[in-house]
């Protein structure tokens, strides 16, 4: 772990989970980002050891604001209880009350926003959906469109090397020693996630209408899973209906794997701006009355 990061535990309605937590010296933060990580990964995806700008955990503490990333269900404590995950609603409903938990015990600043990647994201917006949005300063996801541009088959654990390229891209986007302290990042898939996945056309099509708080959808430059096309966008921005502001982000020099690359520090940076965006409308329409 980076300086200043430390493991934590997280009671959710009797499920235990674990993560890694960074917060800022000063006190309250600015607000609370909540990170959920792909699949295949956990917490620490988000504090990269490859080289000092990649961790979001210490970025974040040092802009002002506490950072939590969760191991999701069936990854990390929960591993052992829910050793095939959770799916999609169920899975939301346990992270929703993981957050609530720690924000009743821990200083939250002005707001929570939920930060995911690829099944992370999916995760994310369905927590996002669930939730009485006054609570709630916004949703950014990254990895994670609508459709998929691969046939579900391409979808296995055995898939090779076809499924590294996709995951990772190019492998000069990363730092020298992403692969071999990345082996401390990577763990198995639980089983339950695979069907989501291949599920989530019909899954997002109930969940993003239900989204009422403002979105940010990064898409990598390599991203090799998810169309990101001019229909594809259209047709993810207009299933998020009920949404103040979608902003959708290109990140160049990046793959699927975006929070252990170079182009970290800036998504990294970008994340936190959106954040300080939602903050100003969460003051503003206070100023407003409402």
């Amino acid at each position: 772990m980076s300086p200043g990061v430390r493991p934590v535990t997280i009671d959710a309605d009797c499920i235990t989970l674990s993560g890694l937590l960074s917060e800022p010296v000063q006190d309250p933060p600015r607000a609370v980002i909540v990170a959920l990580h792909g699949g295949g990964m956990n917490a620490g995806y988000f504090d990269g050891q490859a080289h000092p700008d990649v961790s979001l955990l210490t970025l974040g503490a040092h802009l002002g604001y506490t950072v939590l990333a969760l191991d999701r269900p069936g990854y990390g404590a929960s591993a052992a209880r829910l050793p095939s995950g959770q799916r999609l609603a169920p899975q939301a409903a346990t992270v929703r009350a993981a957050i609530t938990a720690f924000t009743g015990a821990h200083a939250q600043g002005t707001g929570t926003l939920v930060l995911g990647h690829s099944f992370g994201a999916k995760v994310a917006f369905a927590v996002a959906a669930g939730w009485d949005a006054s609570g709630l300063l916004g949703v950014d996801v990254s990895g994670c469109g609508r459709r998929l541009t691969v046939h579900a088959s391409q979808l296995s654990p055995d898939s090779g090397e076809g499924l590294r390229h996709r995951n990772w891209g190019p492998l000069s986007l990363y730092p020298p020693d992403t692969f071999r302290m990345g082996q401390t990042v990577a763990v198995p898939m639980p089983a339950q996630e695979l069907s989501a996945v291949t599920s989530w056309m019909r899954l997002s099509a109930g969940i993003l209408p239900r989204v009422r708080v403002p979105v940010r959808l990064t898409f990598a430059q390599h991203e090799a899973w998810w169309g990101r096309e001019d229909d594809d966008l259209a047709d993810l921005m207009g299933r998020l209906s009920a949404a103040p502001r979608v902003v959708v982000d290109h990140l160049p020099h990046a793959g699927h794997n975006i929070s252990l690359g170079w182009a970290a520090r800036a998504y990294h940076l970008k994340v936190f701006a959106f954040a300080e965006e939602c903050l100003t409308a969460r003051a503003h329409q206070a100023w407003q009355g409402g």
